[in-house]
């Protein structure tokens, strides 16, 4: 390339099937990198009327700031198409014997568990082959890895407990350090990633600065450590990393700020002065062992305090048995009528700590949350109480709020006294093959059928439901005479039994009818003959119509 000529430059954009070259604000085509060598981006450039090879280089920030073509100057290259393929060099490929070696080799790597015949992890592929050619440089070094779990990571799927496609799992140094719950789009992907390396807990180097990182609105936890080799630092670093997403970690050694805090070799949870009360102490010292896991136990069970502040962003980190008490809370607005009201649940929270875990939401961006217990939009100031038991069950405190009432309703949730509120379109008639399942006849039309049962849990509006309705119907059809039952469950109209994870649309589960308690979700196709061949399968009996292969018998032997 030394001496070539360069006869087009293009600008372009990361768009989401690619890179977009322009030229002049006008499009030109769109290409994806097939192959790398030694800093050339090899492609095939297919102009009007040519045949002609270029070589591509990218120039700048990640390598893509600027796109220059080389080669005979009299090529007309504005009016050239990229026909490329996507690049997938960048990802690397792991499998149960390499697995362990492999990635404890890499920093920090985003591994995506899948399986090749999982629509998602089609659609998530190029993305995230796309967001590893945009990271391919990055300093420090972030690893994109795929994981077959049909084929060689059958094992590690396992090890990992891998139940849904795709699965993705961020790894520090070969161990795992957090679920990936950020976008899935290249762009997104890549931005989320280098977010997770880096000093994970900031430095606090003077006492100014550790005043002004305990000042913020959050809770902070902060290591103390007198000593650099302290082997309770090196655990905390490494809890900072793994709770880097959710948690605000500070870390220091100076000697004015020890001084100041009184303390050598110490981690600390420090909680923000707008939730200081006087029913738990401002700050919290761990006393536990220095592992890691102590530590996070430790944080988990102190960073809400009694009563936290349970937001949108937060929300997930919030587990069951809890108490959510929802009104007008806005700490920027209306700060001491916020804390009037929480500090009345703080005083009935005292009691019940053991027992459940208590927050404050806004009424306002939990509508929808409202909505599942039955409550409609509430107009006047006074808290609404809501509880979900550790089995999923809703509990609504119908009784005007007051502190004598909220205990007398906590009693009676822990005693069984009440009946819990359930979400539940009316009982159908149920008259064709394919049964129709509501909250209030659950039990009756899946678990207590009797029969072998597949049912899908769907939403109305989704399109991949609406493709599935009449194929799931002529499969219930098919099957009439037999000892299956197939079943359909609006999930956005009904409260669907905890028990069954249901994240996305359609879901489907299969219940051999002596096992209902350990259902199996299905994964296989989607088009009658593939359900036809599960079922077959897996069937309690062998069915009159199929045998196990799913081959229909002959109608003589019927």
């Amino acid at each position: 390339m030394g001496g070539a000529d360069v006869i087009k430059r293009y600008d372009y954009v990361f768009a989401e099937n690619g890179l977009v070259a322009y030229k002049n604000g006008g499009l030109i085509g769109k290409m994806s990198i097939i192959s790398v060598l030694g800093g050339q981006i090899s492609f095939d450039v297919f102009p009007k009327g040519w045949d002609k090879t270029y070589s591509l280089r990218f120039v700048g920030e990640d390598g893509y700031k600027e796109i220059h073509f080389f080669g005979d100057k009299t090529a007309p290259g504005v009016s050239c198409l990229l026909a490329l393929t996507a690049n997938a060099d960048f990802v690397v490929d792991l499998v149960d014997d390499d697995f362990d070696s492999k990635l404890s080799s890499f920093d920090t790597a985003l591994v995506m568990f899948y399986a090749p015949w999982c629509g998602h992890c089609k659609r998530l592929k190029p993305e995230f082959e796309k967001a590893a050619t945009l990271l391919k440089n990055n300093d420090p070094p972030i690893t994109l890895a795929k994981v077959d779990c049909t084929e060689g990571g059958k094992s590690i799927c396992n090890k990992f407990s891998v139940q849904g496609y795709p699965t993705l799992k961020i790894f520090k140094n070969g161990e795992v350090s957090s679920e990936y719950n950020g976008p899935r789009e290249s762009a997104g992907i890549a931005k989320f990633m280098r977010a997770q390396v880096g000093p994970s807990a900031k430095e606090l180097l003077n006492v100014k600065a550790a005043e002004e990182f305990l000042a913020k609105e959050d809770v902070a936890v902060v290591g103390f450590f007198a000593d650099e080799a302290s082997e309770l630092k090196s655990v905390f670093l490494k809890l900072a990393d793994k709770l880097r997403e959710s948690v605000k970690f500070g870390v220091t050694s100076n000697k004015d700020v020890l001084a100041k805090y009184g303390y050598s070799d110490n981690v600390v949870l420090f909680r923000p002065k707008h939730l200081h009360n006087k029913f738990e102490p401002d700050f919290v010292v761990f006393e536990g062992a220095t592992t890691k896991e102590a530590i996070n136990t430790w944080v988990e069970k102190n960073f809400f305090g009694l009563v936290g502040h349970r937001s949108v962003d937060n929300a997930a980190q919030f587990k069951d048995p809890i108490v959510v008490a929802y009104f007008g809370v806005d700490y920027v607005k209306n700060p001491k009528g916020t804390n009037y009201w929480r500090n009345r649940i703080l005083k009935v929270a005292q009691s019940f700590a053991e027992s459940f875990t208590f927050a404050i939401s806004n009424k306002d961006d939990f509508q929808q949350e409202l909505n599942e217990f039955g409550l409609e939009y509430i107009n006047d100031d006074k808290p609404r109480v809501a509880v979900r038991d550790a089995s999923g069950r809703k509990f609504v405190m119908k009784d005007i709020f007051s502190i004598e009432n909220l205990q007398k309703f906590l009693n009676d949730v822990k005693e069984g006294k009440l009946e819990p509120y359930m979400k539940s379109e009316a009982i159908p008639e149920n008259i064709t093959p394919l049964k129709t399942a509501v909250a209030k006849n659950f039990n009756e039309v899946v678990i207590d059928n009797g029969k072998d049962t597949l049912i899908e849990f769907y939403a109305p509006w989704c399109g991949h439901c609406k493709k599935l309705g009449p194929i799931f119907e002529e499969v219930a059809d098919a099957l009439k005479d037999e000892d299956v039952a197939i079943v359909k469950m609006d999930a956005t109209a009904n409260d669907v039994p905890s028990k069954f994870e249901v994240r996305g649309f359609p879901t489907l589960y299969w219940l051999a009818k002596d096992d209902k308690n350990n259902h199996v979700r299905y994964e296989g196709g989607r088009e009658k003959d593939d359900f036809i061949k599960y079922i077959a399968k897996h069937a309690t009996k062998e069915l009159k119509g199929w045998d196990r292969s799913g081959a229909p018998k002959d109608l003589k032997e019927l």
